[in-house]
């Protein structure tokens, strides 16, 4: 029988993290990446640059409306490919195209003690104008692989617009 809700009451306790994905997004038309400027009261990483992303949250896997069944598992396909493109629009006011690379990913615990499991994408830009999301990020620069060190990025930052480049041009 399926689930009839989301628990973690038969999790094991050592195997829990919070999932997140980033995106580098690509503008084909100057070959730039745009990069984030983090708020000041920002939990990890206030003030540096960075790219768009977020956690994947249970509202994402409403168990009433699954994509399909796959016999009594309960599938909810392009799960990924959805967050990313709403925390771009909610953080950066544009639209991605669907389709994304895989950059890498790494596994890190946050100050809180909170495990995160990290994975990196890259898409193109599809449309819009940056609006920044208030209270989140207060700059935001479209960047190539040299001007790109010009910033304070998270650690790895510079390394993924230097491999998102790469990957479309």
């Amino acid at each position: 029988m399926p689930a009839d809700k989301i628990s973690l009451d038969n999790a094991k306790h050592d195997k829990l993290f919070y999932f997140v994905a980033n995106v580098v997004i690509f503008r084909e038309d100057d070959g730039r990446c745009l990069i984030l400027k983090r708020s000041e009261s920002e939990k990890v990483h206030p003030g540096k640059y960075c790219v768009p992303g977020g956690k994947l949250e249970w509202s994402n896997l409403n168990i009433a409306k699954p994509t399909r069944m796959n016999g009594e598992v309960i599938d909810f396909e392009n799960s990924v490919e959805e967050l990313l493109k709403r925390e771009v629009l909610e953080e950066a006011g544009i639209e991605i195209n669907d389709n994304l690379k895989y950059i890498n990913s790494v596994a890190f615990v946050r100050p809180d003690g909170i495990p995160v499991i990290l994975v990196k994408f890259a898409a193109k830009y599809k449309s819009g104008d940056v609006k920044l999301e208030d209270g989140s990020f207060t700059d935001h620069a479209w960047v190539n692989q040299d001007e790109i060190k010009d910033y304070d990025c998270i650690l790895g930052v510079h390394a993924e617009v230097e491999k998102t480049i790469g990957l479309f041009i």
